[in-house]
């Protein structure tokens, strides 16, 4: 029975977590990779740990009280956490698990030194390294000092470092446990850590070698720098030679100090560049092995590297599957979208199959591959002129990438760039019947989608859904919808640049959108305010909201007085706007219908903030400012040399922006109403699926794609454990944070801004909507949070059309994602609102609270307090 407990390392592999936990089981893989030398030794397995936890029996109400607390309970997580590591290492370890470790240590030598080491089965994983979790103890000698180390492992399992790390992850503290690897030490003259990717930009192509005399633990302490050594496709590119003053020795009777290195070896490096290389080159074998870059831990003996860990480096955000080995430039779709959150698969899934361009996934995020529009110098330049417009970090990311030079293949425009036989094609006429009628259209389009779905079942529905995307993307792809959308933004920009040149004056045009017709996302947060003015003058149903925590609030209002109005008023507000939620390019989101509470703190902050008939007169307020810097604007270019030239022409663009700008958020309208509707109905498909026992829940559907959900419906059967491992690997998605480019090699590029006009000590952004503001900052990652003030500055990650209902409470907006042009700066200008987008890391660099001035007119934000 006790000597299933222990286990030769190269009796295991990395198939075999279960047993010997993630590190165990990655040395036992390493241990069988050719050319790969490992340390021999031992693993007490995790059934030897369940019994120790099972003859504990008071650690049962202990591990209940710790799964009830939150991580930020740090007091009380401490003490009982202690609680339970003194009982595991005051538990006797039973005698037959004593004397098969005494055997197996016997077999390698019972009186050498050992290194005893942690290995939790919720280590190493490809989702979660846990690095520095447990615990290791090196040059451990004698039998009894081991089976003290052994229980110190168990107990570590429940430091307050690792209980926090897993409640922070989701993991429940009974489901991890604990085996222990026994190896025999290894005496290095140096040692270190190689990273098979930079683990700083991504970039597979790169790895980086930090290595030190003596024992790795002087390098993982911080008692001496490293040396650092980068090498690129068999070439040492960079290195960084350390003074390394001190080591970490072993001492012969057990443990280990700290030692003072000869003055005259201090600023040698640790390894030769031979030895650099030939190390590289182990590490690609081992990353080849496991399938994914690699964190690993190395020795060196003599000149006999051994590999003492291996772990995936988990902070790497995955590169997009590519048809070739050809290299490949991604642009960020969720930053565009104004959603970088990761996406479900059944989401992602829909919006490969509705878009207008190949989309490519990546942890969770979609990537549009520019490379063939790079490759030739005119489709170049107007991609980056297009970047440079609408989001500048872009730009930069692109250009950073060109400069190099080596990146992206260079092709010969495919004819010369004359102008084409007819000149341009004509624009559309500044004619609003144009934007009515594309509204009809689509309005058309959706009853009919609506209409036709409602019979269609199984199969059929499927079927159905791939005609259905194939007008959704004939809808899109209508060459006047295309039209009308760079009508108001090319006005935009012509204003901008002309009135800058001819008047001195900045982003003029931001004013002239004020409440401009059409602008369905900007309707959305005034229409709220329309539904506070009906719930206002009764106190009843305006405390009744105060309490509101679940989604059956609607059905109960009607008992109130006035709340029969209510109601109809929410309810209308639904049937218009209800498809709309945050980060709703993910058809898995909750949308309002689903989840109308969402709405109720959004409706009591308009009926604390605002006057009865606010919406009507903000949109007057706005219409009329727009109408006032018209007149303003054409004056003062009348005066000018040749100025009726320039004021016809100004007020031809200034037509043209009230015409098309409000349109251009009418497209994502239909795009969202559409989705509500496919969603419905698989979702209805999913509960059948449900009361046929082929799946436990309906949102598991939210873990499959379109094809892989087509087959489930056709077959009734379903794979359970590729359900459960998407679920997880959505889990570690949400921890990436995306990068605006990305290339194949792994290379995450952020762009940075080249203006030199910033304070210091201020943030700089995209200016999107003129004006400055100061104001208190509510950093704000979740709308339902939401808790604002007439004054406040909203700070947040990305605003899609979502939080337009926000915007009509605030003075000011600061984001970290955004362009001129993304949903968030239309509505900001709409409202008049000074905005400044593309901050990054802005939600972490200013504090909630704290006093800031938006400067939305030359983008950038001072903290102020």
């Amino acid at each position: 029975m006790s000597e299933q407990h222990v286990v030769d390392l190269h009796d295991v592999d990395e198939t075999q977590v279960a047993v010997v936990g993630g590190k165990g089981a990655h040395l036992g893989g390493l241990s069988r990779i050719d050319g790969v030398r490992v340390p021999p030794g031992f693993c007490v397995t995790t059934d030897a740990f369940r019994r120790i936890m099972a003859d504990a029996p008071s650690l049962d109400d202990r591990l209940d009280r710790l799964s009830r607390l939150t991580p930020d309970d740090r007091e009380t997580i401490r003490t009982l956490s202690a609680e339970i590591r003194r009982t595991i290492e005051g538990t006797a370890i039973p005698d037959d698990l004593a004397a098969a470790i005494s055997r197996a240590l016997a077999r390698l030598g019972a009186r050498a030194a050992y290194a005893v080491r942690s290995s939790a089965t919720a280590e190493d994983l490809p989702t979660a390294s846990f690095a520095g979790q447990q615990d290791t103890y090196l040059n451990v000698v004698g039998p009894a000092a081991i089976l003290e180390h052994v229980r110190r492992c168990w107990a570590s399992l429940f430091t307050e470092r690792a209980v926090i790390y897993r409640q922070r992850n989701g993991i429940e503290h009974r489901t991890v446990h604990m085996a222990v690897v026994v190896q025999q030490m290894v005496f290095p003259d140096a040692s270190g850590i190689l990273f098979t990717a930079d683990p700083v930009t991504g970039n597979r192509k790169v790895a980086t070698v930090d290595a030190g005399f003596g024992l790795g633990e002087a390098l993982v302490s911080g008692l001496v720098n490293p040396d650092v050594f980068t090498v690129r496709d068999g070439d040492i590119v960079g290195r960084a030679i350390a003074v390394k003053q001190r080591a970490v020795r072993a001492l012969p009777a057990g443990g280990t100090q700290d030692v003072t290195i000869d003055p005259r070896r201090q600023e040698q490096p640790a390894l030769t560049d031979v030895q650099v290389l030939r190390l590289v080159r182990l590490g690609r074998r081992i990353e080849a092995h496991f399938g994914r870059p690699q964190d690993i831990e190395w020795c060196l003996v003599g000149d006999d590297f051994q590999i003492v860990q291996s772990r995936p480096i988990t902070t790497l955000f995955p590169v997009p599957a590519a048809p070739d080995a050809e290299r490949h430039i991604y642009l960020s779709v969720g930053h565009q979208q104004m959603m970088t959150d990761a996406m479900r698969p059944l989401g992602v899934s829909m919006w490969q199959l509705t878009a207008m361009a190949p989309m490519h996934e990546a942890g969770g995020r979609l990537f549009v591959d520019v490379t063939p529009r790079l490759a030739s110098p005119a489709s170049r330049a107007a991609l980056l002129d297009l970047m440079g417009k609408s989001d500048p970090l872009f730009r930069d990311a692109l250009e950073t990438v060109l400069d190099r030079g080596d990146a992206v293949p260079s092709l010969p425009d495919a004819a010369p760039a004359a102008p084409p036989a007819g000149g341009p094609p004509a624009p559309i006429e500044t004619d609003p019947a144009i934007v009515a009628e594309l509204i009809g259209r689509s309005r058309a389009s959706i009853a009919a989608l609506e209409r036709d779905i409602r019979t269609k079942t199984g199969p059929a529905l499927f079927d159905f859904l791939l005609e259905a995307f194939v007008e959704h993307k004939r809808v899109l792809g209508d060459p006047l919808n295309f039209q009308a959308i760079m009508a108001g933004m090319d006005a935009t920009w012509w204003l901008n640049d002309h009135l800058r040149e001819w008047l001195g004056e900045k982003n003029a045009a931001d004013t002239l959108t004020l409440s401009a017709p059409n602008n369905v996302t900007s309707e959305m947060g005034l229409a709220l305010l329309d539904v506070a003015d009906v719930i206002r003058p009764h106190p009843e149903v305006v405390a009744f909201l105060h309490g509101v925590d679940d989604e059956g609030f609607l059905d109960e209002l009607p008992k109130l007085a006035g709340g029969s109005e209510a109601r109809d008023a929410i309810e209308a507000y639904l049937d218009r706007y209800g498809m709309r939620c945050v980060g709703e390019i993910d058809i898995t989101r909750p949308r309002w219908r689903e989840r109308p509470s969402t709405l109720v703190p959004l409706i009591l902050d308009n009926i604390r903030n605002f006057e009865p008939g606010a919406a009507a007169r903000r949109f007057e307020q706005g219409r009329q400012a727009a109408q006032k810097k018209e007149q303003d604007v054409l004056s003062r270019l009348r005066a000018l040399p040749d100025g009726e030239r320039k004021a016809d022409e100004a007020k031809r663009m200034i037509d043209r922006v009230r015409t098309f700008i409000g349109y251009r958020e009418y497209p994502k309208y239909d795009i969202i109403s559409r989705y509500f509707i496919y969603k419905q109905a698989l979702l209805d498909e999913a509960e059948r699926l449900v009361q046929a026992g082929v799946l436990p829940e309906r949102e598991d559907i939210f873990y499959l794609t379109f094809p892989e959900l087509h087959d489930v419906v056709r077959t009734h059967r379903v794979d359970e454990r590729l359900i459960q491992q998407r679920k997880d690997a959505f889990r570690s998605y949400q921890a990436l944070t995306p990068p605006r480019v990305l290339t194949s090699d792994g290379e995450a590029i952020v762009g940075t801004y080249r203006g030199d006009d910033v304070p210091a000590g201020a943030l700089s952004g995209l200016p999107v909507s003129s004006g400055t503001v100061e104001g208190r900052a509510r950093v704000i990652l979740d709308i339902a949070q939401a808790d604002l003030d007439a004054g406040d500055v909203l700070v947040t990650a990305y605003t899609d059309p979502s939080w337009s209902p926000v915007f009509v409470a605030i003075a000011g907006l600061v984001t970290e994602v955004g362009g001129l042009m993304t949903h968030g700066a239309v509505v900001a200008r709409e409202y008049g609102l000074p905005a400044v987008v593309g901050v990054v890391d802005a939600t972490r660099l200013i504090r909630d609270g704290q006093r800031i001035r938006v400067h939305g007119t030359d983008g950038y934000v001072e903290i102020l307090s």
